[in-house]
């Protein structure tokens, strides 16, 4: 009997253990939801409308440029958290979308993807070159070939030549290209049937066009549109979107991964259970990360290397605590090794629908904390802040 009564007790005593630890999840889930906005319709909705009128918007500028030789605008590509479904609460989201850029009729743009063999490509630059229309364009329209004709008989074409605009030297200039897109948003603004409900104004930018959309309630929408080339036929682009860092190259235009990001993310959507909460561990983290020495680019790096080994379906309420922590676990055995593989390189586990340059898929794993390893102060800072973390 004896026994008995102590093993009851002990039973007893694990219970109320057990039921103190799932209130403490619980509490802790409650804590954490607070944080978190749980309903992405309004997200979504908001998404699909600005994509919608930037749509209408570049069909306006195209009609406008149809028989120019300025960049043919192509269709617009959300990207960042706003379209990956993930946008941090608070501030009013920036809407940011890629402008794709192809060269006008007579032109073709080169790619120079900086010092050979170097990955990720740095110092980019779009070099713009003439090429010989004369047999094409006879065939369409008895258009005069840029290359060929001379100047006089040119100068009857609007806006005759890209280089003498939008260049410096033989290179597409990221500030020109900039404020040539800016202005040509203000002259077209009131042709858009939106323009009756917002007012809009163009903020300063020198490498992509920010709007602000203002109903009569007060309410603003912020968009931003940056430019892009595209890398062959893939998912890659030299982006407009550098930093606007005073010493940095008016023509050099950066590597940009943020539509394989996008597409990464639909992705993981289509393949998701309705419930998954993958998306709330990244806003959770997106405001925690705030004011701290890591980026959302390595949060962003860090959650697709789980995503694509943690199973979908494990991104649910009952485990959620467990996802978190596995994102901060996953952060810290890279900060302990110095090691963070950039996912777009070298990656065998890559969605098939995610397109990338051949050389991306051949290439060796590229370390994103290289420069912890070559500098011991800047990995004890990092311990630190995710000591604070």
């Amino acid at each position: 009997g004896e026994e008995e009564t102590t093993g009851s007790t002990t039973e007893h005593e694990e219970d109320e253990s057990e039921g103190d630890y799932f209130d403490d999840e619980r509490h802790l889930f409650r804590i954490f939801a607070k944080r978190i906005q749980w309903s992405v319709q309004s997200l979504s909705y908001r998404s699909w409308f600005v994509e919608e009128l930037v749509g209408d918007l570049l069909d306006v500028l195209q009609e406008r440029l149809a028989n120019s030789f300025f960049p043919v605008l192509q269709p617009v590509i959300g990207v960042g958290s706003a379209f990956e479904g993930w946008s941090p609460r608070g501030s009013d989201p920036v809407y940011c979308l890629l402008v794709p850029l192809k060269p006008p009729r007579g032109h073709v743009f080169h790619l120079e993807l900086g010092t050979a063999g170097e990955m990720p490509a740095k110092d980019c630059h779009v070099r713009v070159e003439l090429e010989c229309t004369c047999v094409r364009e006879q065939l369409v329209d008895n258009t005069p070939c840029v290359f060929h004709h001379p100047k006089h008989e040119l100068r009857r074409v609007p806006a005759a030549s890209i280089l003498g605009t939008l260049c410096t030297g033989f290179y597409l200039d990221v500030p020109k290209t900039a404020q040539w897109f800016q202005n040509l948003v203000r002259s077209a603004w009131g042709e858009m049937p939106q323009s009756r409900r917002y007012s809009m104004k163009v903020l300063p930018s020198s490498c992509s066009c920010k709007l602000q959309l203002s109903r009569a309630s007060g309410r603003s929408l912020f968009i931003e549109m940056a430019f892009g080339v595209q890398q062959g036929d893939s998912d890659i682009f030299l982006s407009s979107h550098t930093t606007e860092a005073i010493f940095t190259p008016s023509t050099m235009w950066a590597e940009s991964y943020a539509v394989a990001e996008v597409k990464f993310f639909r992705h993981m959507a289509r393949q998701a259970p309705p419930e998954a909460l993958h998306l709330k561990c990244l806003q959770l983290f997106a405001g925690i990360l705030e004011g701290t020495g890591f980026s959302m680019s390595v949060l962003k790096m860090v959650m697709m290397h789980l995503l694509n080994t943690i199973p979908l379906g494990s991104w649910n309420t009952r485990e959620f605590l467990m996802r978190l922590q596995d994102i901060l676990s996953y952060l810290h055995g890279c900060l302990e090794e110095k090691r963070l593989d950039h996912f777009f390189f070298g990656n065998e586990n890559m969605p098939e629908d995610i397109v990338l340059p051949p050389a991306f898929q051949t290439a060796e794993p590229i370390n994103l904390f290289q420069h912890l390893m070559q500098d011991p102060a800047a990995h004890a800072k990092a311990m630190s802040e995710f000591d604070e973390l």
